[in-house]
């Protein structure tokens, strides 16, 4: 997984999107993974500020069960917006 970040001070609340590929699979597994991704992420609205968030889905998502994809998630935020921080 890839999550990409763009602080933006105009926007009321932070904004999420996703991209997953063909690579992931057919369109019942992308729409599977962007589904468990989407609610992942909604729960961590909250801890983040105003911004862009993108969050890319790799591959090995499609077999990665949700609390997989949770731990994956959290890594990939906390190594974004550390850097963003610096």
């Amino acid at each position: 997984m890839v999550v990409h970040w763009a602080p933006e001070e105009l926007l009321a609340t932070p904004r999420v999107g996703f991209v997953v590929s063909k690579a992931v699979g057919n369109s019942v597994t992308r729409h599977a993974v962007q589904r468990r991704l989407r609610h992942l992420a909604a729960q961590r609205l909250d801890g983040l500020a105003p911004g862009t968030l993108v969050v890319r889905a790799l591959p090995p998502s499609a077999l990665a069960d949700s609390q997989t994809l949770g731990r994956d998630l959290d890594a990939c935020l906390g190594r974004v917006l550390e850097r963003s921080a610096a």
